[in-house]
């Protein structure tokens, strides 16, 4: 395997990382309150940024989201990447793609994501569909009814893709039947409660079927088992927003070393006392292992290979050793740290609300030995018949 970032993929990130130093200032962060900030959001979109990811790729998304964390820019990046330009390039029909892509490229589509399963949400033929025998699995068209208590970005998007008590996805576009009501989280993400009245959607992807699938397997080996569209677009996510994470953490500590480098206690340096520098290092430590864990799960994924297990290590490593990060952080600018307008807070809160995002460490590293079980027992099976 090599993480090294193509051309594209490092002149993306540089691009990134100076739209994102320039546009969110901490000044700027604190106008938009818990909102999102649309002229960042304009740029990145005229820069090319979302449109690029098509043909970046997972890790080349990954590299993009480190760069926003470092600033914790308020935009919405990650799910309109995840839940719209790479889980409709993916799985969506040629239709679908050729008449939702150009608008996720150019900002004027907004997808965010309520597919983590928090809460049930059903699906029913549309009125019409679903006729003459055919099947639940082939309707294309359908209207959603349910509730999902916490959906990030929710207030920014003009479309939400909802998974169904069966896990099969769905974009609705985000109308009157499609109700928002603010939630205010840790983080400022501009979440909203989703409730679903009858609204009008359409089944990602063509009678139900992963269309992208086949494209996606080399053919120069024997196929691999392809993931569901819903493990694929949750491991997608899974693996985003440990990069995001990653990006969030690398910031925190960086302010904390600039910190402890200028502060003096008894006419030396913090940053000169050992505890400081182990502490530092300890952080350091803990980021490098979300980025390579993250970086790994995606490049599997780009590269076709299975990936489920990857994007759960890389979630536990960004719940587990991300939340200890920026309480690193945090703590090494002592007092100022409290400060709740001080900009090493607002990685604190990112940081713990990413660790809750992505499901707490606990419930993360179960799932993650649960499929790991569940691998063992199905090579075992195989080995039997054979």
């Amino acid at each position: 395997m090599d993480f090294t970032p193509t051309e594209e993929q490092a002149a993306a990130r540089d691009l990134a990382a100076r739209i994102f130093g320039d546009l969110a200032t901490p000044e700027r962060l604190t106008a938009a309150g818990t909102g999102s900030d649309p002229e960042l959001w304009k740029a990145l979109c005229a820069a090319g940024l979302v449109g690029a990811v098509e043909e970046l790729g997972l890790l080349g998304l990954v590299l993009l989201l480190e760069e926003q964390g470092r600033t914790t820019a308020q935009v919405p990046f990650a799910s309109t990447c995840v839940y719209g330009l790479l889980a409709v390039a993916a799985h969506g029909s040629p239709e679908q793609r050729a008449r939702l892509l150009p608008g996720i490229g150019d900002g004027s589509v907004v997808v965010c994501g309520a597919v983590s399963g928090q809460g049930g949400v059903r699906a029913q033929s549309a009125r019409g569909a679903g006729e003459e025998g055919e099947s639940q699995r082939a309707v294309t068209r359908g209207e959603l009814s349910g509730t999902v208590p916490v959906v990030p970005w929710l207030r920014d998007a003009t479309h939400v893709l909802v998974a169904d008590e069966q896990r099969g996805l769905w974009l609705a576009p985000v109308t009157d039947a499609v109700g928002v009501e603010a939630v205010e989280l840790t983080a400022p993400w501009a979440a909203g409660r989703l409730t679903l009245d009858g609204a009008p959607a359409e089944r990602l992807g063509a009678a139900g079927v992963d269309v992208g699938a086949e494209a996606q397997q080399p053919h120069s080996r024997p196929p691999t088992p392809t993931p569901s569209p819903y493990a694929d677009v949750l491991a997608t996510a899974r693996t985003a927003f440990a990069g995001l994470q990653a990006g969030v953490g690398a910031g925190s500590l960086a302010r904390a070393v600039a910190h402890v480098n200028a502060r003096e206690q008894f006419g030396r340096p913090l940053a000169t006392r050992q505890a400081v520098q182990l502490r530092a290092a300890g952080a350091h430590m803990d980021i490098e292992a979300i980025r390579v864990t993250a970086y790994e799960a995606a490049w599997r994924r780009d590269a076709g290979l299975p990936y489920a297990t990857h994007a759960l290590t890389a979630a536990w490593w960004a719940s587990e050793a991300g939340q200890r990060v920026v309480h690193t952080g945090q703590h090494l600018h002592g007092g100022a740290g409290a400060d709740l307008d001080h900009p090493v807070h607002r990685h604190f809160l990112w940081g713990r609300q990413l660790d809750a995002y992505l499901g707490g460490g606990g419930e993360v590293l179960q799932e993650l030995g649960e499929l790991i079980v569940s691998e063992e027992a199905e090579k075992e099976r195989e080995v039997g018949e054979g």
